[in-house]
């Protein structure tokens, strides 16, 4: 009987040739752990417990020129399982066609990150600055005590971007706004894009947290030990992979419950922002 089979189920249907492979990056995330050395199985800390956030029940918003999913409740979207995870509060995916955008508008005591997955953005604020974004450049406003801004697509193609804000550890601060070329992502590994310390081309903010962005092609696997304390969101922008035993497609997300070692397995190309959060 022939049948219709979705991609989900799919890679379910092939997740278990991954399987072998899956196992054998415990040895990765104990050597994320030592730091130094060679690992040993029994070293190995134990998968951290994930729960999945799949991209179809995210909210949506639509306008002529917009077309958002909210993964935590945002503007008129509420949902009460998902106001924020720990500092993380706005992880937004957002659709903007040519001229559309967003008139000025005010912020307070929040880090804005705007990470651009295809296409530009320009940027005007209170404080003077300007300029356009592209793929491959990340942009950071502090908003502190307080900043008006506006943000639009003035290009012939749709800009695609993912919206992010965090709480700071302190209210109050003067605004500031920073933006810097992202390292190269293509090379299968995390690479730190946004922290407090900031330096080398990674843009700095006043929250107790650590972005990293990777791109991995289809069969190249990352690990991501989640210490004591401490929790791990992982959003998938595009792509299939295999997190944990867990299936993701583009736009999910996995969040930690417990410490542990998160092991990823790319099904194809694949990319990936993952949030290191006090």
């Amino acid at each position: 009987m022939l049948y219709r089979m979705d991609r989900r189920d799919f890679l379910k249907k092939t997740a278990f040739a991954s399987v072998a492979a899956y196992s054998s990056l415990s040895a990765v995330g104990c050597t994320l752990a030592r730091g130094v050395g060679q690992a040993k199985e029994e070293d190995a800390p134990p998968f951290a417990s994930l729960r999945l956030r799949p991209a179809n029940e995210r909210g949506s918003f639509k306008l002529s020129w917009l077309d958002a999913r909210y993964s935590f409740s945002f503007s008129g979207y509420r949902d009460p399982a998902h106001t924020r995870y720990r500092a993380l509060r706005v992880l937004n995916e957002d659709r903007i066609a040519p001229g559309g955008g967003f008139p000025i508008h005010p912020h307070r005591d929040m880090e804005i990150l705007t990470y651009i997955l295809r296409g530009q953005l320009t940027h005007r604020d209170t404080l003077g600055h300007g300029g356009t974004i592209y793929r491959g450049e990340i942009q950071r406003m502090s908003a502190g005590r307080g900043i008006r801004h506006s943000e639009f697509n003035h290009s012939g193609e749709e800009t695609h971007l993912l919206q992010i804000w965090l709480f700071p550890d302190r209210a109050g601060d003067d605004p500031s706004y920073e933006e810097s070329r992202l390292p190269p992502l293509s090379r299968g590994e995390l690479v730190k894009i946004a922290s407090p310390e900031g330096g080398g081309g990674i843009v700095s903010f006043g929250s107790d947290a650590h972005v990293y962005a990777a791109e991995v092609g289809s069969g190249q696997s990352l690990a991501h030990l989640v210490s004591g304390g401490r929790g791990a969101y992982l959003h998938l922008a595009r792509g299939a992979v295999q997190v944990n035993g867990i299936l993701m497609e583009s736009g999910d997300a996995v969040y930690s419950l417990s410490e542990g070692a998160m092991e990823l397995i790319a099904h194809e190309p694949s990319e990936l922002l993952l949030f290191d959060l006090a």
